[in-house]
């Protein structure tokens, strides 16, 4: 099929898409402004902010659209949550045509941002340009299967030089009952979330940011989840049977102590996963292959190994399940580059293990699509509204190529939407957009 005879289905089903989702707005008024945000998310343009999309989807009207897209984004009432709601269940039906969902990742992402009054920026780690500079960061979680991954839940992280400042709280319009929390805490949340919303269940997968956190990693377990953490090379773990003596009651500081020399007499210490898979024979070892990549297959050397993860402080331990302990070691390095825990049943089999360890490189591409293709990090405002509805209607845009990926490319669904020329006189200005 043509991209000209595509074009009219794919613009019915678009706006039957935006029809459903505009019933989580409220009120009838915010349909005009809705829909050309999002068209002008999806439509060609180095800038996504308001003013520049209001030049696009309504080139003879500029000023009128603008003023209304930037109340609409900035100002009108409507829940960001209910409508990321809505797009995961519009979209969902569409990922599992391909198979049921497999992974549930938790991530964040920085956007670099100049000033100091743009909610929750500050000086802080970005990972778009890899060390510390201004920036805002969010929390996410996707769902993703072999076929596709969506964004469902997006929750802007409030360092405590904001979240503790009555001030600045109330000039960006942060609610009341938005206290500080921590990245994983705020994970925690979104995870709970979709178990209560009754969200197909996946692996949840995340970075050594989270996979560190062993509070963090026990609390997912409580839920009945199943996980594939990243840990950093010094996290430490026992091996089987050396597991710590279990103390018959609480003990006070010194008499731990004691416990604890007496451990270490025994030789019965934690042991950092490095040092661990230094000790593994090299037949350990096997070469995986996970999946094609650009320039050919993607393949490295894994093992796996039962440990018990240790307690951060080493004077109260108390046993933990076995767990995997997964270790990937390229045979031209000269130590081991990753390292995950994994509460997957003990009779996962290495490459199944691997498989769920890798499929987090999704979540890399949500956000290259996301602020390259949709303008995610485009928003002008600084209020705590603008910038979740900004969001949510970046995920809404990107819901919709997600549904017809597996019939069009990008490209044709841009294409069957409105492309009004711009005015001549057109100059838009970066600093005059959502505030």
């Amino acid at each position: 099929m043509s991209p000209q005879r595509s074009s009219r289905p794919i613009a019915r089903r678009f706006s039957r898409y935006l029809d459903k989702l505009e019933l989580t707005l409220g009120h009838a008024d915010r349909s005009a402004p809705f829909r050309a945000y999002v068209t002008g998310l999806l439509l060609p343009g180095d800038r996504k902010s308001v003013e520049p999309m209001a030049a696009r989807v309504a080139p003879d009207r500029v000023r009128a659209m603008h003023q209304s897209m930037h109340h609409f984004v900035a100002s009108s009432p409507w829940s960001a949550n209910a409508l990321i709601g809505k797009v995961r269940e519009l979209v969902l039906p569409s990922i599992e045509e391909h198979g049921a969902i497999t992974s549930w990742i938790i991530d964040d992402t920085g956007m670099p941002k100049k000033g100091k009054h743009s909610v929750g920026v500050a000086r802080q780690y970005c990972g778009q340009v890899g060390k510390q500079d201004n920036c805002q960061v969010a929390v996410s979680l996707s769902i993703a299967n072999d076929f596709a991954s969506l964004p469902i839940a997006y929750r802007l992280y409030l360092p405590r030089t904001w979240s503790d400042d009555r001030v600045r709280r109330r000039a960006a319009g942060v609610p009341t009952n938005v206290q500080f929390a921590t990245k994983p805490e705020i994970a925690l949340e979104q995870l709970q979330a979709a178990c209560v919303a009754g969200v197909p269940r996946g692996v949840v997968i995340a970075d050594a940011a989270y996979g560190n956190n062993t509070v963090f990693r026990e609390q997912i377990a409580a839920m009945e989840l199943s996980y594939m953490m990243a840990v950093q090379s010094s996290t430490t773990v026992w091996r089987i049977g050396e597991e710590p003596l279990a103390p018959k009651q609480k003990a006070q500081r010194s008499i731990g102590r004691r416990r604890s020399i007496l451990q270490r007499r025994r030789g019965c210490v934690p042991v950092a996963v490095l040092d661990l898979a230094q000790e593994l024979a090299p037949k350990s070892f096997r070469e995986i292959t996970w999946r094609e990549g650009t320039n050919g297959a993607l393949r490295s050397r894994f093992a796996a190994v039962r440990v018990h993860a240790a307690n951060r402080d080493e004077l109260h331990h108390e046993i933990r399940p076995q767990e995997w302990l997964l270790i990937e070691w390229p045979t031209d390095e000269a130590e081991p580059r990753k390292y995950w825990l994994s509460n997957l049943p003990e009779t996962t089999s290495l490459a199944d293990l691997v498989m769920q360890a890798q499929r987090r490189w999704r979540i890399e591409r949500d956000y290259q699509e996301l602020k390259d293709e949709i303008g995610l990090d485009h928003f002008e405002g600084r209020s705590w509204r603008g910038f979740h509805h900004h969001a949510a209607l970046c995920i809404a845009a990107y819901g919709s190529l997600v549904a017809e990926r597996g019939v069009f490319s990008p490209d044709d669904i841009r294409a069957a939407l409105p492309q009004p020329a711009l005015p001549n006189d057109f100059q838009p200005r970066g600093s005059a957009g959502a505030r």
